[in-house]
């Protein structure tokens, strides 16, 4: 299966190369980053080298990919998505920070160039994860608020996992969280941000790579679940079960939870 990564000079699209690599049934062909400045970029196994474009369309029209790995910028996505599409290339797209209105847009892209597309706010196996026994626990539980903890590049906030552990909780319980409001807020912000009465609170700083934590409370207790990235690597077996599968899937699929049968 031909695969082009998109944004391959980042952190993340160098760990999506090096995952390629070191899978038989798959092989990385090209390679687009608008910080390009040179024709051929080394394979992080050292295995050779793969064209390198600033620009999209022309790597597509060379190398005629099965698969668009994007990891790149939310802005760039939905005219990354539209190239693709109309070249009728499946799309596993990782980048956070996707509106609801680009998300409604790639559904359409997919129905009228019938392709599949899988988008995942996180793809490490134990965030999934998390995010399932989260959505257990709400049914249980009045109180919840979620702290997203994150290196200081990240460019969204809160985190598309935030965002969606929230949706997810919400959604299991069948009714919105109990949420205290102060009756002074000395400074505004404080409670962090809120969706459907749970708050989400945001760290930026160096030393931390992606973690998170759902804390929920009741009378005399209070239950905590947390996943900790230790690194990037953790992100690939969900990146290649999800390279692997689009082929399968006809339309929009956003959540690495449908590919786990969770």
């Amino acid at each position: 299966m031909a695969v082009l990564v998109h944004g391959a000079l980042g952190k993340m699209g160098q760990q999506v190369l090096s995952a390629l690599c070191r899978d038989p049934e798959l092989e990385p062909i090209a390679a687009v980053d608008l910080r390009a400045d040179q024709g051929y970029l080394s394979l992080p196994d050292g295995s050779g080298e793969i064209p390198l474009f600033s620009q999209l369309e022309p790597a597509i029209m060379s190398w005629k990919p099965d698969v668009l790995v994007d990891f790149s910028a939310a802005a760039a996505v939905i005219t990354m998505a539209r190239t693709a599409a109309k070249h009728h290339i499946n799309l596993v797209i990782g980048t956070t920070g996707l509106s609801a209105a680009a998300l409604d847009e790639m559904e359409q892209l997919c129905r009228e160039y019938d392709i599949g597309a899988i988008v995942a706010p996180n793809f490490s196996l134990g965030a999934v994860l998390m995010v399932q026994l989260a959505k257990v626990a709400a049914k249980f539980f009045d109180y919840a608020e979620v702290i997203e903890m994150h290196h200081e590049q990240k460019a969204d906030a809160p985190s598309g996992t935030a965002i969606t552990t929230a949706k997810e909780m919400t959604e299991a319980r069948g009714k919105a969280f109990s949420y205290r409001s102060p009756e002074k807020e000395t400074l505004a912000g404080s409670r962090g941000a809120q969706y459907q009465d749970v708050a989400l609170h945001s760290l930026r700083m160096p030393g931390l790579l992606a973690h998170q934590e759902v804390v929920l409370g009741g009378a005399g207790e209070t239950l905590r679940i947390r996943h900790d990235t230790i690194s990037r690597e953790c992100y690939m077996p969900g990146v290649i079960l999800a390279i692997k599968e689009v082929g399968k899937t006809k339309g929009l699929v956003f959540g690495l939870d449908k590919l786990l049968h969770l």
